[in-house]
C-alpha cells in the first residue's frame, strides 16, 4: 500500500469555504489511486485553511501526472476555491505543488497540473497532451470572441459581468465595495445637490466648492486654489490624467494661424515664435479627432463639442504654458484665437473647452480603448490560446485578473445607450463610439510601446515630465524581468517559432482581437524571443502602468469640475469681449452634472481595498526556484524604482506619485 500526504489550501476570499463533500484521486504514469474522500474530524475547507490527509493506493503510481478534485452537494450547495494542492509521494520525496486557484461549482470535477512550467513540445505524455487539448477546447467553448461594436476592438462575449464563468468574476469583496462604493459617492453628492437645489443659487465658480466635500485628495484642493495659472495647465499636459497627448510643433499647422505678433508678449523680449520653433521650444495639442463629433442631448437640452488647437511653449522661468488656442479647426471670424493678453475670463474658458475635450479624450480613447480595451484582446486570446501549464499562461494571469468583469461592467453600466456617459458627458450617445471609431482605425502597436511613443512625439527633451521618466523606467523593469522568463522556457528564437500554442495565441490577438486594423504593425506570428518579449512587455506595461498613468489620477484632475468639465452646455465663445461669468457658469456642468462627475472619478480613481501592486503575486503560479528568484529580482528593482520616484518628489507641492509601483495594481480591475 502505497501512502501518499496531500494538503489542500482553499482560498481567502469570503465564500470561499465550502461543506460539500470534496475527493481526490491522483494520477500518475502507471494508474490512479483510490477515490478518497477528503474528511477530518471537525470542520475541513474553511476559509483560508491549509488541511492535510492521507490518500492511497494499492499499487504505485509512477511519477505523479495530475490530481482529480472532485466536489458533490452535501444538502445545499457551497461552492469552493480552491488554491494549491501539494503532494508527498512515499519516502519523502521531492514536495510536488500543484496550483489550482479555480472554483468549483455544482458537482464539479476538475483535474489539475504539477506547477512546473511547460510548453507543448515539453510534454510527452500521452495523457497530459489529451489533458492541455481538452483543457484549451473547453476555455475556447467557454471564453468567445464577440463584436460589441465595430471598429473598435473584439471582446469576450458576455452580454454582462453575470455571463462569465465564476474563474474571471469579481471575489465577494471587490463586487461588494464596488456597488456600495459608488452608491455611497452617488448618494452623498445627490445630498449636496438637494442642498444646493434649496440654498443660493449656482452663480459663480466659487459655487463649485459647495459639492467639495467629504470626497477630495491633496491633489485636488491643489488644483481647486491654482486651476486659473497657466503653469498648472501645460504641467497637467505632461503629469496629469492624458500626458500622451502633448507633441513637439517646428512647423504651425496650416488650420492655426498663429502669428509671432499675437504671442510675443508670452516670451521674452530676445526671442520670437520664428526662433523658438526652430529651438524645439514650441509644442502642440490638436484635438482635431473630435472635429464632427455628435454631441450628446441630456435631459433634452442640446450639449457642445469643440475641437480646440492648443499652442503650448516651454519658457524659461515659467515651464510649459499654454501661448494661443482656437477652438475649432476651422479658422474664420467666428473662431477667434485666444491669447493670455485677453481678457482674463476669455482667456480662461478657452482652457476650459481644451480641458473639456481633455476630458472627453482621456477618458474614451488614452484610458477606455488604449488599456482597457486593448488588454481585454491579451486576456481573451490568453484564455483560449494557452494553457494553465503554460510557462506565459503563468506569466500573465496575474496581469489579467478582473479586467474581463470591469470591462462589462463598464459596457453596461458606462458606455452603454443608458449608461453614465449618455446621463452626464458631452460625448455620450453615438458620438462616444465614433470617437472610440476613429481613434482606433489609427492605433498602432508602435504607440503602445512607451519609448517610441515619446520619441514619434517629439517630448524626449521636455524638463520636469515624470510621467514619461516613471514610465521609462517601469517598461524596463518589466522588459528585464520578461526577457528573462522568456529566456527561461525558451533557449532559442527557433523555440518560439515552434511552439504552436505560442503561434495560435498571436494568431488571435492579431486575427481576432485587433481586427480591422491594416496598420496596427502587429505579425500574427512571433518569430523570436525579441518579439515575444516585447508583446508580453505590451501587455503587461498596458494593463499596470499605463493603465494607472490614465486612471489613478483622475479624481485629482476631475474633482474640480471647471478644470475638466465633462460637459458643455453653450456653444465655444466666438466673441472674446462677450465673454461674462453667467456665460462661463452656463457652459459649465450644472449642479447634477458636476455631482455626478466626482462621484464617478472618485469611484474609479481611488486606490482599491483589495489592490495587488505591481510584482506582488498572490497567486504562486510558477513553482520553479529559477522562476521564482526572477520574481523576487523584479520586485527589488520594482522597490529601487519606488524610492527613486520618492526621491525626485520629496519637497515638491505637487508630487507626482501615481506611478509609484505600490500604487499600479497589477491588473485592470477598476
Amino acid at each position: 500500500m502505497e501512502v501518499y500526504t496531500v494538503t489542500v489550501a482553499t482560498g481567502t476570499s469570503e465564500y470561499s469555504g465550502t461543506n460539500n463533500y470534496i475527493f481526490m484521486t491522483l494520477i500518475g504514469e502507471k494508474g490512479e489511486s483510490e477515490r478518497t474522500l477528503l474528511d477530518n474530524p471537525g470542520l475541513d475547507f474553511c476559509r483560508g485553511a491549509v488541511d492535510q490527509y492521507r490518500v492511497t493506493s494499492k499499487e504505485p503510481l509512477g511519477s505523479l501526472l495530475l490530481v482529480r478534485l472532485e466536489k458533490e452537494k452535501y444538502f445545499v450547495e457551497d461552492n469552493w476555491f480552491c488554491r494549491y494542492v501539494t503532494v508527498e509521494p512515499p519516502g519523502k520525496k521531492r514536495l510536488l505543488t500543484f496550483p489550482c486557484y479555480r472554483w468549483l461549482i455544482g458537482n464539479a470535477r476538475v483535474e489539475i497540473r504539477e506547477g512546473t512550467a511547460k510548453t507543448l513540445v515539453d510534454d510527452s505524455s500521452a495523457k497530459l497532451l489529451q489533458h492541455r487539448k481538452a483543457e484549451l477546447q473547453e476555455r475556447q467553448n467557454t471564453f468567445r470572441w464577440v463584436t460589441w461594436a465595430t471598429g473598435i476592438p473584439r471582446c469576450v462575449d458576455a452580454k454582462a459581468e453575470t455571463d462569465l464563468p465564476q474563474d474571471v468574476r469579481f471575489d465577494n469583496e471587490k463586487r461588494s465595495d464596488f456597488e456600495h462604493s459608488l452608491q455611497y459617492a452617488l448618494l452623498e453628492l445627490s445630498l449636496k445637490k438637494l442642498a444646493i437645489t434649496f440654498g443660493k443659487s449656482w452663480s459663480d465658480l466659487d459655487d463649485f466648492k459647495r459639492i467639495f466635500w467629504k470626497l477630495r485628495s491633496p491633489i485636488a484642493e491643489y488644483c481647486m486654489d491654482h486651476w486659473k495659472e497657466d503653469w498648472l495647465f501645460g504641467y497637467q499636459c505632461l503629469n496629469g490624467s492624458n500626458p500622451r497627448m502633448i507633441k513637439k510643433c517646428s512647423v504651425l499647422p496650416g488650420n492655426f494661424p498663429v502669428t509671432s505678433d499675437m504671442v510675443q508678449s508670452s516670451m521674452p523680449a530676445k526671442t520670437n515664435l520664428d526662433k523658438e520653433l526652430k529651438a524645439g521650444n514650441i509644442f502642440l495639442l490638436d484635438y482635431a479627432i473630435m472635429d464632427g463629433i455628435p454631441a450628446n442631448t441630456i435631459k433634452g437640452k442640446p450639449q457642445f463639442i469643440a475641437a480646440p488647437l492648443c499652442l503650448l511653449y516651454q519658457h524659461p522661468d515659467e515651464g510649459l504654458i499654454p501661448i494661443a488656442i482656437q477652438l475649432e479647426q476651422t479658422p474664420d471670424l467666428d473662431t477667434p484665437i485666444f491669447l493670455p493678453r485677453d481678457p482674463p475670463l476669455a482667456w480662461l474658458l478657452a482652457k476650459m473647452w481644451v480641458r473639456h475635450s481633455e476630458f472627453q479624450v482621456f477618458q474614451l480613447l488614452s484610458h477606455l480603448l488604449r488599456t482597457h480595451l486593448v488588454v481585454e484582446v491579451f486576456c481573451v486570446a490568453t484564455l483560449r490560446q494557452l494553457p494553465a501549464v503554460h510557462p506565459m499562461y503563468k506569466l500573465l494571469a496575474p496581469h489579467l485578473r478582473y479586467t474581463l468583469e470591469i470591462n462589462c461592467r463598464g459596457r453596461t453600466q458606462l458606455i452603454s445607450p443608458n449608461g453614465i456617459f449618455k446621463r452626464v458627458v458631452s460625448t455620450g450617445g453615438d458620438g462616444l463610439l465614433i470617437l472610440a471609431q476613429r481613434e482606433y482605425k489609427v492605433l498602432t502597436y508602435r504607440s503602445l510601446q512607451p519609448h517610441f511613443d515619446f520619441t514619434d512625439r517629439g517630448v524626449f527633451q521636455v524638463p520636469n515630465y515624470f510621467y514619461r521618466e516613471n514610465s521609462l523606467m517601469l517598461w524596463e523593469a518589466i522588459h528585464s524581468f520578461v526577457s528573462d522568463m522568456v529566456s527561461l522556457y525558451y533557449h532559442t528564437d527557433q523555440d518560439v517559432e515552434k511552439d504552436p500554442e505560442l503561434q495560435a495565441w498571436i494568431k488571435d490577438i492579431a486575427e481576432e482581437g485587433f481586427t480591422e486594423l491594416p496598420n496596427f504593425g502587429l505579425s500574427n506570428k512571433l518569430c523570436s524571443k525579441e518579439e515575444l518579449s516585447t508583446l508580453l512587455t505590451v501587455a503587461i506595461f498596458t494593463s499596470t502602468a499605463q493603465h494607472a498613468a490614465t486612471n489613478n489620477g483622475q479624481f485629482d484632475w476631475c474633482a474640480w469640475v471647471p478644470n475638466t468639465p465633462c460637459t458643455m452646455r453653450l456653444p465655444p465663445p466666438s466673441d472674446k469681449d462677450a465673454v461674462t461669468m453667467e456665460m462661463i457658469m452656463a457652459s459649465l456642468p450644472d449642479v447634477g452634472q458636476s455631482c455626478v462627475q466626482m462621484a464617478i472619478t472618485w469611484h474609479l480613481g481611488r486606490a482599491q481595498p483589495d489592490a495587488i501592486p505591481l510584482g506582488q503575486y498572490t497567486q504562486e503560479h510558477f513553482t520553479e526556484s529559477v522562476a521564482v528568484e526572477l520574481i523576487e529580482t523584479f520586485r527589488k528593482k520594482l522597490k529601487e524604482i519606488e524610492d527613486q520616484i520618492l526621491d525626485q518628489n520629496a519637497g515638491l507641492d505637487l508630487q507626482y506619485l501615481v506611478l509609484l509601483p505600490s500604487r499600479i495594481e497589477n491588473s485592470i480591475t477598476i
